[in-house]
């Protein structure tokens, strides 16, 4: 995530707290209670955010993890694409021998 995204989503969460804080004293809420209110929601989305972020973090469903496992395909296959006939026969005469022992 770049900075200006960052930058741009702070902006964002303030802005979706004023506004929350002005409909509900729009919807009749003294300013005292629209302020709670409005702080309680911003505490429940970022506890939500909090919750997924751990979740993608243990089950390494991140964007880092996955770059890195597509790298590690791709540098394995290249190496795979570079064998010769002769030695990807000689692997797979190694595999199978493991696979029967």
């Amino acid at each position: 995530m770049r900075r200006i995204d960052v930058i741009g989503i702070s902006i964002g969460v303030f802005v979706a707290g004023g506004l929350a804080y002005v409909v509900l004293q729009f919807a009749g809420l003294d300013s005292l209670n629209a302020g709670i209110w409005s702080q309680l929601f911003l505490v429940a989305g970022l506890i939500g955010w909090l919750v997924t972020y751990l979740f993608r973090a243990v089950t390494q469903n991140m964007t880092y993890s996955q770059q890195l496992k597509d790298y590690e395909n791709a540098v394995l296959q290249k190496r795979l694409d570079e064998l010769t006939p002769e030695e990807l026969a000689k692997i797979q005469d190694e595999i199978e021998q493991e696979k029967n022992n």
